[in-house]
């Protein structure tokens, strides 16, 4: 359907999930490994989510591959909340994490619009 590199969302959640993979490979306490393996799947997922949704033949498949990619997102937030209450991660790390997901979720749920518009 499209190059999924020229798509700025895409580039922007590649770019938040090094960055999470970064932070996560900071965790070392051995009761952190699953919230440290749930922060890379989640973060790795959306940018996943956006590339297979740009090889599908519809545009109805790939606004359901947006939807897949803003639902990470969102599973996301909530991983980054319980690293940060846990003390897994720093107030600034979380901070920085969090406020580059939700743009990208926002970004998802645009094009999902402008998607739908082209139905």
């Amino acid at each position: 359907m499209r190059d999924f590199r020229k798509l700025l969302v895409w580039r922007k959640a590649h770019v938040l999930a090094l960055r999470v993979d970064r932070v996560a490979g900071t965790l070392q306490r051995p009761t952190d490994a699953s919230l440290k393996n749930q922060m890379t799947r989640a973060a790795m997922s959306i940018p996943t989510n956006i590339v297979e949704g740009s090889s599908q033949e519809s545009r109805k498949d790939f606004k359901r591959f947006l939807r897949y990619a803003s639902n990470s997102a969102t599973e996301l937030e909530y991983h980054l909340l319980l690293a940060r209450d846990k003390g897994a991660i720093t107030t600034g790390d979380y901070a920085n994490l969090s406020a580059r997901t939700v743009e990208v979720r926002k970004m998802l749920i645009g094009l999902m619009k402008r998607v739908e518009q082209t139905l």
